[in-house]
C-alpha cells in the first residue's frame, strides 16, 4: 500500500495514536508535499497546507503532525490547513491533532449551517455564507441569480483551518494576496479570519451591485408602456433568489459584531480595528438588501396595480361595444315578434328607416364612448 493509502486510513480512524502512526509511516517512505492538493495524503479534501512565520511561508515538515509539531516548539508562526468539503473519515484525524470540539466539528462536515460565532475554550469557530451572482442573458421565472456556499473557519493561537463548500468561495487568491503582504500575515490567525471575512463581504458587494442591474430592468419593463403585460413571474423569482441572499447576509451582522467589540483571546484588539471595518460595509450591504426588499414588494404592487387597471379598461371597451350591439338587437328583437299590428310594418319606407334609426343610434353611442375614453 502507498503512504497515501497509509494515512488516508489511519486518518479515518480519528484518534491521536492513529496520528502518530502516521507520523511513523511517513518517516519510512518519501514525503509528500502537503502544500499541493493532488499529492496531498491526507486525502483529496485537503486544497492546501502551509506554515507561516513572520508573514512568510517557511518550510513544513514531512507530513502534518511533524509541521504543527515544530510550529509549537518554535512557539512562533502558524499553520494554514484548507479544506474542501470533507468527509467524516478525512477530518477525524485533523479534529484530534488541533483539539475541535465535536459540536464544531459536525457543523464543519455538514454544513448548511446559519453565519455564526461560536468559541470553544481556546478556538474559535467562524460560520461564513458565500455568494456568488450567475451569470444569465435574460432574468426570467425560473432563472438563478444568487448561488451559494459556506465557508468554516477555526481559529487557533497557532493554527488556521478552513473548510469550504460550494462550487464558488476559493480561498486561493485571498491566500496569495495576504502572503504578499507580510506585514498584515505576521499579525498570525487572526488576520487570516478577518481577510476571509472581509473576502467575503466584498463578494456580497459585488452580487449586491449585480443585483440591482437586475431590479432595474424589471422596474423598467413594469413601467414601460405595456408594462401590464410583464411577466410576473420575474419579479417573484428575483425575491427568492434575493431572500437567499438575505440568509447569507443578515445573521453575519451579529458575529462580525462580536469580532470588533467583545475581547476574544485569539483576537488582538489592532485586528479588531479591521473587522468594524468589515462591519461597516456589511451594515451596507444589509441595508441594500433590505431596500431592494421594498423595492421589489413595491414594483410587484405597481405590476398588479397596472394589471388591474388593464383588466378595467378591457372591461370598459367590452361594455361599451355590448351597448353598442344592445341597439340593433333590441330593435331586431322586437321586430321579430309575429304580431299583426305593428308601427310601420306594411309601410314601403318602413325598412331602410329602421336601418336608419339603428345605425345613427350605434354612431352617437359609439362617438360618445370615444368621447369618455371608452373605445
Amino acid at each position: 500500500m502507498s503512504m497515501a493509502g497509509n494515512l488516508r486510513k489511519v486518518t479515518s480512524l480519528g484518534k491521536v495514536g492513529g496520528l502518530r502512526k502516521v507520523a511513523r509511516l511517513a518517516r519510512r517512505r518519501t514525503r509528500v508535499d502537503l502544500s499541493h492538493h493532488a499529492r496531498s495524503p491526507l486525502g483529496t479534501a485537503v486544497v492546501n497546507c502551509v506554515a507561516y512565520q513572520d508573514g512568510a511561508r517557511v518550510p513544513g515538515g514531512r507530513d502534518l503532525v511533524e509541521t504543527v509539531e515544530r510550529i509549537r516548539k518554535s512557539d512562533e508562526g502558524f499553520v494554514w490547513l484548507g479544506l474542501h468539503e470533507p468527509t467524516d473519515q478525512e477530518f477525524a484525524g485533523i479534529a484530534d491533532l488541533f483539539d475541535l470540539h465535536p459540536l464544531a466539528v459536525e457543523d464543519a462536515v455538514e454544513a448548511h449551517q446559519r453565519p455564526k460565532l461560536e468559541r470553544y475554550g481556546d478556538t474559535l469557530f467562524a460560520v461564513f455564507k458565500t455568494v456568488c451572482y450567475v451569470e444569465h442573458k435574460e432574468l426570467t421565472a425560473t432563472s438563478e441569480v444568487v448561488n451559494t456556499g459556506e465557508i468554516m473557519v477555526f481559529v487557533g493561537a497557532d493554527f488556521v483551518i478552513t473548510v469550504r463548500h460550494g462550487r464558488h468561495g476559493s480561498l486561493g487568491p485571498l491566500r496569495e494576496e495576504l502572503e504578499a503582504d507580510a506585514r498584515q500575515l505576521a499579525k498570525g490567525p487572526a488576520a487570516v479570519l478577518h481577510a476571509i471575512a472581509d473576502h467575503v463581504v466584498d463578494d456580497y458587494v459585488h452580487v449586491t451591485d449585480s443585483v440591482q442591474e437586475d431590479i432595474d430592468q424589471v422596474e423598467a419593463d413594469v413601467f414601460a408602456e405595456n408594462g401590464a403585460r410583464a411577466d410576473a413571474g420575474r419579479i417573484y423569482q428575483l425575491k427568492r433568489e434575493l431572500l437567499e441572499l438575505k440568509r447569507a447576509v443578515v445573521p453575519l451582522a451579529r458575529p462580525v459584531q462580536e469580532l470588533s467589540t467583545r475581547p476574544i483571546r485569539v483576537i488582538a484588539p489592532e485586528i479588531q480595528a479591521y473587522f468594524r471595518d468589515v462591519s461597516d460595509h456589511l451594515l451596507r450591504v444589509t441595508e441594500q438588501v433590505a431596500a431592494f426588499d421594498e423595492l421589489l414588494n413595491s414594483i410587484l404592487q405597481a405590476h398588479l396595480a397596472q394589471v388591474t387597471v388593464a383588466q378595467n379598461e378591457d372591461m370598459r371597451k367590452i361594455t361599451a361595444w355590448a351597448a353598442v350591439i344592445a341597439v340593433p338587437t333590441m330593435v331586431c328583437g322586437l321586430y321579430g315578434m309575429n304580431f299583426d299590428h305593428m308601427p310601420e310594418l306594411h309601410w314601403r319606407f318602413g325598412y331602410p328607416i329602421v336601418i336608419g334609426v339603428i345605425t345613427l343610434a350605434c354612431l352617437v353611442l359609439y362617438r360618445g364612448f370615444r368621447r369618455n375614453g371608452w373605445l
